[in-house]
């Protein structure tokens, strides 16, 4: 362990933060010849970093070789250990949960089956982490709510950061968001796209974390909304630029999907002239 260089935060939010949806338990930073971590398993998520060296992961049954510079994830209740080789190595660590972690999951920021990934943007993670770092003052009555803001800007710092994945970067949600107000079909959409409808719900899932179908539906109702709080168009209008022939069938899935109609919507957001 000489010559070991390193700096840890623990912190103990209570169920007030825990509320907040997302907690900081802990972060921290580590250069040199560390010793590789024995077989454990949290009860929270963590990420880590690696900006220099290589090393080695067991994340359940697999063995994953780790070259910086990247990051992996570590999943509550997955048994796991890791390591640098010989040279030792650089690494930012965070421990967080909440219920704002487990979207993540559902949403693809925080992977569950691929922990690991290449880093594009070594030094976006460095900022990200530094500011985690720096929320985390001992001496500050609002650290643990500095922290999970801080913490919610390093998630999405991590997918920012990443090596653009190749099927991301096809133009299946452009394609999708251009089209989602008219009356196409998931197998339209695939047949634009020149893919079958499995590998459409497949890489839309990947990218935006839900079905072709769901992903329409919300920019559907985003256009809804701004005509209702923008313009007087009828509700029968309305529905139509939307994409829905049925009003009826419009204003009972905008209902239960927004938690009021779009009347009463129209009625909480429009402003008249001064």
């Amino acid at each position: 362990m000489n010559g070991v260089a390193s700096w840890t935060r623990y912190l103990t939010p209570d169920s007030r933060h825990r509320r907040l949806g997302l907690v900081c338990l802990g972060v921290g930073t580590t250069a040199g010849r560390v010793a590789t971590l024995p077989a454990r398993t949290l009860d929270c998520y963590a990420v880590v970093f690696l900006s220099r060296g290589t090393g080695r992961l067991r994340w359940g049954e697999r063995e994953l070789e780790l070259v910086a510079p990247t990051l992996f994830w570590l999943l509550p209740g997955v048994e796991h250990g890791y390591g640098p080789d010989a040279g030792g190595w650089n690494e930012w660590w965070a421990l967080f949960d909440g219920p704002a972690a487990r979207a993540y999951q559902d949403l693809g920021y925080v992977p569950r089956d691929e922990p690991v990934s290449t880093v594009a943007d070594t030094a976006a993670l460095d900022v990200a982490f530094g500011a985690l770092a720096r929320a985390c003052r001992p001496d500050d009555p609002s650290t643990d709510v500095l922290a999970a803001a801080a913490l919610h800007q390093l998630i999405l710092a991590t997918r920012r950061a990443a090596v653009p994945d190749p099927v991301l970067d096809a133009p299946v949600l452009a394609v999708l968001l251009r089209d989602a107000c008219l009356p196409v079909t998931v197998a339209a959409h695939a047949r634009t796209l020149g893919m079958t409808e499995t590998a459409l719900r497949e890489t839309t899932r990947r990218a935006a974390g839900c079905s072709p179908k769901e992903f329409v539906l919300r920019a559907r109702l985003t256009r809804a909304k701004e005509l209702l709080a923008t313009t007087d168009l009828p509700v029968v209008a309305v529905a139509a630029r939307t994409g829905y022939d049925d009003p009826g069938y419009f204003t009972r899935i905008f209902t239960r999907r927004v938690g009021m109609p779009p009347s009463r919507f129209r009625d909480q957001e429009r402003r008249g002239p001064l």
